[in-house]
């Protein structure tokens, strides 16, 4: 396994909707999450989609650390391959996002607090469950990679949209 290079704002991929994954077990998708786990981690980030690494195929890895579980559970690296999420109810929640697809920079994100999402691992395993708070976050900004949303353009306050140095600066 090797670490995959993470695409940068302005690559086209980036701004595709991603295709469906034909075969959740084929061995190069086997290898493809390998190493996007690895590359995440690496990074290090919580989520990492398919079109950050090059590849337009609708997958993503994710995590939540101890650190952001916040109250909810720890999730472990995880695949989503051919994800679906919907909104429950209409509640909002304003996320500070980074992508490491943007690095250097944050913003404040309109998110919907709760979401249900299923999609499949690598075995074909039906992955199916409800999310809040960080969790129902970065499956939600993962899901926007796959088709072609980053995160500034879900801005509403370009005042809330800057470089992480200035983003401490303030939380400080």
């Amino acid at each position: 396994m090797g670490l995959l290079k993470i695409a940068k704002m302005g690559h086209p991929v980036l701004f595709q909707r991603a295709e469906p994954v034909a075969d959740p077990g084929a061995l190069e998708i086997r290898r493809l999450v390998a190493d996007m786990i690895e590359t995440m981690e690496d990074a290090p980030g919580v989520g990492l989609a398919a079109p950050q690494v090059h590849v337009s195929l609708r997958l993503f890895v994710f995590r939540v650390p101890p650190a952001r579980a916040a109250g909810g559970e720890v999730i472990p690296p995880t695949v989503l391959i051919n994800p679906e999420v919907e909104p429950i109810g209409d509640e909002v929640m304003l996320c500070t996002e980074g992508c490491l697809s943007i690095p250097g920079m944050r913003g404040v994100v309109p998110r919907a607090a709760r979401i249900r999402y299923r999609g499949v691992d690598c075995d074909g395993r039906e992955i199916q469950t409800e999310a809040t708070g960080f969790h129902a976050n970065v499956i939600q900004h993962e899901y926007d990679h796959l088709n072609g949303v980053l995160y500034p353009m879900r801005l509403v306050d370009f005042t809330s949209f800057g470089y992480v140095e200035e983003f401490a600066k303030l939380a400080g």
